[in-house]
Protein backbone atom coordinates (compact mmCIF):
# COMPACT_ATOMS: atom_id res chain seq x y z
CA UNK A 1 0.00 0.00 0.00
CA UNK A 2 2.84 2.42 0.86
CA UNK A 3 4.44 1.78 -2.51
CA UNK A 4 1.12 2.45 -4.28
CA UNK A 5 0.75 5.76 -2.42
CA UNK A 6 4.25 6.77 -3.48
CA UNK A 7 3.47 5.96 -7.12
CA UNK A 8 0.19 7.89 -6.91
CA UNK A 9 1.98 10.96 -5.55
CA UNK A 10 4.74 10.56 -8.18
CA UNK A 11 7.48 11.15 -5.64
CA UNK A 12 10.95 11.39 -7.16
CA UNK A 13 12.99 8.29 -6.18
CA UNK A 14 15.58 10.14 -4.08
CA UNK A 15 12.80 11.58 -1.87
CA UNK A 16 10.66 8.46 -1.66
CA UNK A 17 12.20 7.06 1.54
CA UNK A 18 14.63 8.39 4.14
CA UNK A 19 17.56 6.10 3.45
CA UNK A 20 18.00 7.41 -0.10
CA UNK A 21 19.06 11.06 0.44
CA UNK A 22 20.65 10.49 3.83
CA UNK A 23 22.78 7.46 2.97
CA UNK A 24 24.07 9.10 -0.20
CA UNK A 25 24.76 12.36 1.64
CA UNK A 26 26.43 10.51 4.51
CA UNK A 27 28.80 8.81 2.08
CA UNK A 28 29.74 12.03 0.27
CA UNK A 29 29.96 14.10 3.45
CA UNK A 30 32.19 11.57 5.23
CA UNK A 31 34.73 11.91 2.40
CA UNK A 32 34.66 15.73 2.43
CA UNK A 33 34.80 15.96 6.23
CA UNK A 34 37.71 13.53 6.40
CA UNK A 35 39.53 15.44 3.65
CA UNK A 36 39.16 18.67 5.65
CA UNK A 37 40.44 16.88 8.76
CA UNK A 38 43.40 15.46 6.79
CA UNK A 39 44.39 18.91 5.49
CA UNK A 40 44.05 20.44 8.96
CA UNK A 41 46.07 17.65 10.59
CA UNK A 42 48.80 17.81 7.94
CA UNK A 43 49.14 21.59 8.31
CA UNK A 44 49.39 21.67 12.09
CA UNK A 45 45.79 21.38 13.30
CA UNK A 46 44.45 24.45 11.51
CA UNK A 47 41.04 25.31 13.09
CA UNK A 48 38.10 24.39 10.88
CA UNK A 49 35.32 26.23 12.73
CA UNK A 50 35.20 29.24 15.09
CA UNK A 51 35.35 28.44 18.78
CA UNK A 52 36.52 24.87 18.19
CA UNK A 53 39.79 23.03 17.90
CA UNK A 54 40.27 20.97 14.74
CA UNK A 55 39.80 17.79 16.79
CA UNK A 56 36.51 19.02 18.25
CA UNK A 57 35.19 19.94 14.81
CA UNK A 58 36.22 16.54 13.45
CA UNK A 59 34.55 14.67 16.31
CA UNK A 60 31.33 16.70 16.06
CA UNK A 61 30.95 16.40 12.31
CA UNK A 62 31.60 12.67 12.26
CA UNK A 63 29.09 12.08 15.07
CA UNK A 64 26.39 14.70 14.49
CA UNK A 65 27.04 15.10 10.77
CA UNK A 66 27.90 11.73 9.22
CA UNK A 67 26.49 9.34 11.80
CA UNK A 68 23.29 11.32 12.40
CA UNK A 69 22.63 11.22 8.65
CA UNK A 70 22.96 7.42 8.73
CA UNK A 71 20.70 7.18 11.79
CA UNK A 72 18.10 9.45 10.18
CA UNK A 73 18.09 7.43 6.97
CA UNK A 74 17.86 4.14 8.83
CA UNK A 75 15.14 5.14 11.31
CA UNK A 76 12.93 6.87 8.72
CA UNK A 77 13.07 3.62 6.75
CA UNK A 78 12.90 1.09 9.59
CA UNK A 79 10.06 2.79 11.49
CA UNK A 80 7.92 2.68 8.35
CA UNK A 81 8.55 -1.08 8.17
CA UNK A 82 8.00 -1.63 11.89
CA UNK A 83 4.72 0.27 12.10
CA UNK A 84 3.20 0.14 8.61
CA UNK A 85 2.67 3.91 8.76
CA UNK A 86 4.44 6.36 6.42
CA UNK A 87 7.40 8.43 7.57
CA UNK A 88 8.80 11.59 5.98
CA UNK A 89 8.83 11.67 2.19
CA UNK A 90 8.69 14.17 -0.67
CA UNK A 91 8.75 17.79 0.48
CA UNK A 92 9.05 17.00 4.19
CA UNK A 93 12.01 14.70 3.53
CA UNK A 94 13.63 17.41 1.41
CA UNK A 95 13.12 19.92 4.25
CA UNK A 96 14.78 17.76 6.90
CA UNK A 97 17.66 16.99 4.54
CA UNK A 98 18.19 20.70 3.82
CA UNK A 99 18.27 21.42 7.55
CA UNK A 100 20.97 18.78 8.01
CA UNK A 101 22.95 20.14 5.06
CA UNK A 102 22.70 23.79 6.12
CA UNK A 103 24.05 22.91 9.57
CA UNK A 104 27.07 21.20 7.99
CA UNK A 105 27.85 24.40 6.09
CA UNK A 106 26.93 27.01 8.70
CA UNK A 107 29.04 25.58 11.55
CA UNK A 108 32.19 26.64 9.70
CA UNK A 109 31.45 30.40 9.74
CA UNK A 110 31.33 32.76 12.72
CA UNK A 111 28.49 34.80 11.20
CA UNK A 112 26.20 31.77 10.97
CA UNK A 113 26.83 29.83 14.20
CA UNK A 114 23.33 30.58 15.51
CA UNK A 115 21.88 29.28 12.26
CA UNK A 116 24.06 26.15 12.52
CA UNK A 117 22.66 25.41 15.97
CA UNK A 118 19.06 26.15 15.01
CA UNK A 119 19.15 24.13 11.79
CA UNK A 120 20.99 21.17 13.37
CA UNK A 121 18.56 20.97 16.29
CA UNK A 122 15.56 21.55 14.00
CA UNK A 123 16.76 18.67 11.82
CA UNK A 124 16.99 16.34 14.82
CA UNK A 125 13.64 17.47 16.24
CA UNK A 126 11.96 16.95 12.87
CA UNK A 127 13.48 13.47 12.77
CA UNK A 128 12.18 12.77 16.26
CA UNK A 129 8.64 13.84 15.35
CA UNK A 130 8.85 12.00 12.02
CA UNK A 131 9.53 8.67 13.72
CA UNK A 132 7.50 9.27 16.89
CA UNK A 133 4.18 9.76 15.09
CA UNK A 134 4.01 6.32 13.42
CA UNK A 135 5.36 4.64 16.56
CA UNK A 136 2.62 6.20 18.68
CA UNK A 137 -0.07 5.47 16.07
CA UNK A 138 0.98 1.83 15.99
CA UNK A 139 1.27 1.72 19.79
CA UNK A 140 4.71 0.14 19.50
CA UNK A 141 5.83 1.20 22.96
CA UNK A 142 8.96 -0.96 22.82
CA UNK A 143 10.35 1.56 20.32
CA UNK A 144 10.27 4.31 22.94
CA UNK A 145 13.80 3.28 23.92
CA UNK A 146 14.99 4.39 20.48
CA UNK A 147 13.09 7.69 20.78
CA UNK A 148 14.66 8.34 24.18
CA UNK A 149 18.16 7.90 22.76
CA UNK A 150 17.38 10.33 19.92
CA UNK A 151 16.18 12.85 22.53
CA UNK A 152 19.50 12.49 24.38
CA UNK A 153 21.35 13.01 21.10
CA UNK A 154 19.44 16.27 20.58
CA UNK A 155 20.31 17.37 24.11
CA UNK A 156 23.96 16.46 23.56
CA UNK A 157 24.16 18.49 20.38
CA UNK A 158 22.55 21.43 22.17
CA UNK A 159 25.20 21.21 24.91
CA UNK A 160 27.91 21.17 22.23
CA UNK A 161 26.65 24.34 20.57
CA UNK A 162 26.34 26.11 23.93
CA UNK A 163 29.96 25.20 24.57
CA UNK A 164 31.03 26.40 21.15
CA UNK A 165 29.30 29.73 21.79
CA UNK A 166 31.15 30.09 25.11
CA UNK A 167 27.95 29.86 27.18
CA UNK A 168 28.74 26.52 28.88
CA UNK A 169 32.27 25.72 29.99
CA UNK A 170 32.15 21.96 29.52
CA UNK A 171 29.47 21.98 26.82
CA UNK A 172 31.67 20.86 23.95
CA UNK A 173 33.08 17.89 25.90
CA UNK A 174 29.66 16.88 27.27
CA UNK A 175 28.12 17.15 23.82
CA UNK A 176 30.77 15.04 22.12
CA UNK A 177 30.71 12.23 24.68
CA UNK A 178 26.91 12.25 24.71
CA UNK A 179 26.99 11.93 20.93
CA UNK A 180 29.48 9.05 21.01
CA UNK A 181 27.67 7.01 23.65
CA UNK A 182 24.15 7.63 22.39
CA UNK A 183 25.21 6.66 18.86
CA UNK A 184 26.75 3.50 20.32
CA UNK A 185 23.57 2.86 22.30
CA UNK A 186 21.40 3.16 19.17
CA UNK A 187 23.74 0.98 17.12
CA UNK A 188 23.91 -1.69 19.82
CA UNK A 189 20.13 -1.63 20.31
CA UNK A 190 19.41 -1.96 16.59
CA UNK A 191 22.33 -4.36 16.13
CA UNK A 192 20.93 -6.68 18.81
CA UNK A 193 17.75 -6.93 16.73
CA UNK A 194 19.13 -7.24 13.22
CA UNK A 195 22.70 -8.65 13.26
CA UNK A 196 21.78 -12.17 14.43
CA UNK A 197 18.73 -12.12 12.12
CA UNK A 198 20.86 -11.08 9.13
CA UNK A 199 23.42 -13.77 9.93
CA UNK A 200 20.83 -16.54 10.30
CA UNK A 201 19.20 -15.57 6.98
CA UNK A 202 22.43 -14.80 5.13
CA UNK A 203 24.71 -17.80 5.68
CA UNK A 204 24.54 -21.04 3.70
CA UNK A 205 24.38 -23.28 6.76
CA UNK A 206 21.30 -23.57 8.94
CA UNK A 207 22.01 -21.88 12.25
CA UNK A 208 20.14 -20.47 15.23
CA UNK A 209 22.25 -17.95 17.13
CA UNK A 210 22.17 -17.70 20.90
CA UNK A 211 21.01 -14.57 22.69
CA UNK A 212 20.45 -13.73 26.32
CA UNK A 213 18.03 -11.26 27.86
CA UNK A 214 20.43 -10.79 30.77
CA UNK A 215 23.18 -9.76 28.37
CA UNK A 216 20.79 -7.26 26.78
CA UNK A 217 19.95 -5.70 30.16
CA UNK A 218 23.52 -5.60 31.42
CA UNK A 219 24.95 -4.21 28.18
CA UNK A 220 22.63 -1.17 28.14
CA UNK A 221 22.86 -0.57 31.90
CA UNK A 222 26.66 -0.75 31.89
CA UNK A 223 26.87 1.51 28.83
CA UNK A 224 24.76 4.12 30.64
CA UNK A 225 27.06 3.91 33.67
CA UNK A 226 30.17 4.21 31.47
CA UNK A 227 28.67 7.22 29.70
CA UNK A 228 28.08 9.00 33.01
CA UNK A 229 31.53 8.10 34.35
CA UNK A 230 33.48 9.28 31.30
CA UNK A 231 31.38 12.36 30.57
CA UNK A 232 30.79 13.78 34.03
CA UNK A 233 33.41 12.27 36.40
CA UNK A 234 37.16 11.62 36.58
CA UNK A 235 36.98 8.27 38.37
CA UNK A 236 39.36 6.37 36.10
CA UNK A 237 39.49 3.20 38.20
CA UNK A 238 35.70 2.81 38.30
CA UNK A 239 35.52 3.60 34.58
CA UNK A 240 38.03 0.82 33.97
CA UNK A 241 35.90 -1.68 35.88
CA UNK A 242 32.74 -0.75 33.97
CA UNK A 243 34.56 -0.94 30.64
CA UNK A 244 35.95 -4.37 31.57
CA UNK A 245 32.44 -5.63 32.38
CA UNK A 246 31.23 -4.31 29.01
CA UNK A 247 34.14 -6.12 27.36
CA UNK A 248 33.02 -9.38 28.98
CA UNK A 249 29.31 -8.91 28.18
CA UNK A 250 29.86 -8.03 24.54
CA UNK A 251 32.63 -10.59 24.18
CA UNK A 252 30.17 -13.31 25.16
CA UNK A 253 27.59 -12.02 22.68
CA UNK A 254 30.30 -11.74 20.01
CA UNK A 255 31.04 -15.45 20.51
CA UNK A 256 27.34 -16.35 20.49
CA UNK A 257 26.88 -14.68 17.10
CA UNK A 258 29.73 -16.40 15.31
CA UNK A 259 29.17 -18.96 12.59
CA UNK A 260 31.74 -19.86 9.88
CA UNK A 261 29.47 -18.85 7.01
CA UNK A 262 29.77 -15.12 7.73
CA UNK A 263 33.29 -15.00 6.26
CA UNK A 264 31.90 -15.76 2.80
CA UNK A 265 29.45 -12.82 2.87
CA UNK A 266 30.93 -9.27 2.92
CA UNK A 267 27.78 -7.64 4.28
CA UNK A 268 27.91 -10.05 7.23
CA UNK A 269 31.59 -10.01 8.10
CA UNK A 270 31.52 -6.21 7.94
CA UNK A 271 28.80 -6.10 10.61
CA UNK A 272 30.46 -8.81 12.68
CA UNK A 273 33.94 -7.28 12.65
CA UNK A 274 32.44 -3.86 13.38
CA UNK A 275 30.88 -5.36 16.47
CA UNK A 276 34.25 -6.95 17.24
CA UNK A 277 35.86 -3.51 17.28
CA UNK A 278 33.27 -2.41 19.84
CA UNK A 279 34.40 -5.31 22.04
CA UNK A 280 38.05 -4.34 21.50
CA UNK A 281 37.25 -0.70 22.30
CA UNK A 282 35.74 -1.60 25.66
CA UNK A 283 38.73 -3.82 26.43
CA UNK A 284 41.18 -1.02 25.63
CA UNK A 285 39.17 1.43 27.73
CA UNK A 286 39.47 -1.01 30.63
CA UNK A 287 43.27 -0.95 30.25
CA UNK A 288 43.51 2.81 29.78
CA UNK A 289 43.43 3.50 33.53
CA UNK A 290 46.80 1.78 33.77
CA UNK A 291 48.05 2.67 30.28
CA UNK A 292 46.82 6.18 29.44
CA UNK A 293 48.17 6.02 25.89
CA UNK A 294 45.42 3.48 25.09
CA UNK A 295 42.55 5.88 25.78
CA UNK A 296 42.20 7.60 22.42
CA UNK A 297 42.93 4.42 20.42
CA UNK A 298 40.08 2.87 22.45
CA UNK A 299 37.74 5.72 21.49
CA UNK A 300 38.70 5.23 17.83
CA UNK A 301 38.17 1.47 18.09
CA UNK A 302 34.59 2.30 19.07
CA UNK A 303 34.24 5.06 16.47
CA UNK A 304 36.21 4.09 13.35
CA UNK A 305 36.02 0.32 13.75
CA UNK A 306 32.68 -0.03 15.52
CA UNK A 307 30.49 2.81 14.29
CA UNK A 308 32.30 3.08 10.94
CA UNK A 309 32.13 -0.56 9.88
CA UNK A 310 28.62 -1.17 11.22
CA UNK A 311 27.13 1.92 9.57
CA UNK A 312 28.90 1.18 6.29
CA UNK A 313 27.57 -2.39 6.32
CA UNK A 314 24.05 -1.36 7.33
CA UNK A 315 23.85 1.30 4.62
CA UNK A 316 25.09 -1.22 2.06
CA UNK A 317 22.49 -3.81 3.03
CA UNK A 318 19.52 -1.47 3.49
CA UNK A 319 20.20 0.26 0.17
CA UNK A 320 19.91 -3.08 -1.61
CA UNK A 321 17.01 -4.59 0.29
CA UNK A 322 14.80 -1.51 0.12
CA UNK A 323 15.32 -0.95 -3.60
CA UNK A 324 14.29 -4.48 -4.54
CA UNK A 325 17.82 -5.77 -5.09
CA UNK A 326 19.41 -8.92 -3.71
CA UNK A 327 21.33 -8.45 -0.47
CA UNK A 328 23.26 -11.60 -1.38
CA UNK A 329 24.82 -9.99 -4.44
CA UNK A 330 26.17 -6.54 -3.48
CA UNK A 331 28.11 -4.41 -5.98
CA UNK A 332 31.79 -5.36 -6.25
CA UNK A 333 33.10 -2.08 -4.74
CA UNK A 334 31.33 -2.90 -1.45
CA UNK A 335 33.77 -5.61 -0.34
CA UNK A 336 36.69 -3.45 -1.47
CA UNK A 337 35.34 -0.49 0.50
CA UNK A 338 34.86 -2.58 3.63
CA UNK A 339 38.41 -3.86 3.23
CA UNK A 340 39.70 -0.28 3.12
CA UNK A 341 37.61 0.63 6.17
CA UNK A 342 38.79 -2.41 8.13
CA UNK A 343 42.39 -1.47 7.34
CA UNK A 344 41.69 2.16 8.32
CA UNK A 345 40.41 1.03 11.72
CA UNK A 346 43.39 -1.30 12.26
CA UNK A 347 45.89 1.42 11.31
CA UNK A 348 44.20 4.12 13.43
CA UNK A 349 43.77 1.96 16.52
CA UNK A 350 46.85 -0.25 16.71
CA UNK A 351 49.69 1.16 14.64
CA UNK A 352 50.23 4.37 16.69
CA UNK A 353 50.64 2.15 19.76
CA UNK A 354 53.10 -0.19 18.07
CA UNK A 355 55.17 2.39 16.20
CA UNK A 356 54.61 5.68 18.01
CA UNK A 357 57.46 7.44 16.17
CA UNK A 358 55.33 7.30 12.99
CA UNK A 359 52.18 8.59 14.70
CA UNK A 360 51.36 11.33 12.18
CA UNK A 361 51.90 9.00 9.22
CA UNK A 362 49.51 6.41 10.67
CA UNK A 363 46.80 8.99 11.27
CA UNK A 364 47.03 10.32 7.73
CA UNK A 365 47.09 6.79 6.30
CA UNK A 366 43.89 5.98 8.21
CA UNK A 367 42.29 9.19 6.93
CA UNK A 368 43.10 8.28 3.31
CA UNK A 369 41.84 4.72 3.76
CA UNK A 370 38.55 6.05 5.20
CA UNK A 371 38.07 8.27 2.15
CA UNK A 372 38.82 5.39 -0.20
CA UNK A 373 36.29 3.21 1.63
CA UNK A 374 33.46 5.70 1.33
CA UNK A 375 34.49 6.53 -2.21
CA UNK A 376 33.72 2.87 -2.99
CA UNK A 377 30.33 3.25 -1.27
CA UNK A 378 29.40 6.34 -3.28
CA UNK A 379 30.51 4.70 -6.54
CA UNK A 380 28.55 1.54 -5.77
CA UNK A 381 25.34 3.13 -4.49
CA UNK A 382 24.84 6.57 -6.04
CA UNK A 383 23.05 5.07 -9.05
CA UNK A 384 21.03 2.68 -6.88
CA UNK A 385 19.89 5.43 -4.52
CA UNK A 386 18.97 7.86 -7.31
CA UNK A 387 17.07 5.38 -9.47
CA UNK A 388 13.60 3.80 -8.91
CA UNK A 389 13.23 0.47 -7.15
CA UNK A 390 13.77 -2.72 -9.11
CA UNK A 391 10.51 -4.25 -7.92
Amino acid sequence: MLQQLQEKKKITPILSLGFRPFFLSAGVFSILAMLAWLISFRDGMIPLAPGLSAIQWHAHEMLYGYTMAVIAGFLLTAVRNWTGYPTLEGGSLLTIWLLWLSARIAINFETSLDWAMLSDLAFALMLLVGIARPIIKARQWKQLAVLFKVILLIMGNGLFYLGQAGKLDSGVQWGLYTGLFMVLAIILTIGRRVIPFFIEKGVAEKVTLRNSKWLDIFSLLLLLILFIQITFTTLASFTSITAFLLFIVHGIRFKFWHTPGIWKVPLLWGLYLGYGFVVVGFGMLALSAAFSEMYFPAIHALAVGGIGLITFSMMSRVSLGHTGRSVHNPPKPVAIGMGFLLLAAFVRVFMPLLFVQMYSSWIMMAQVLWMLAFGCFVIAYSGILLKPDER
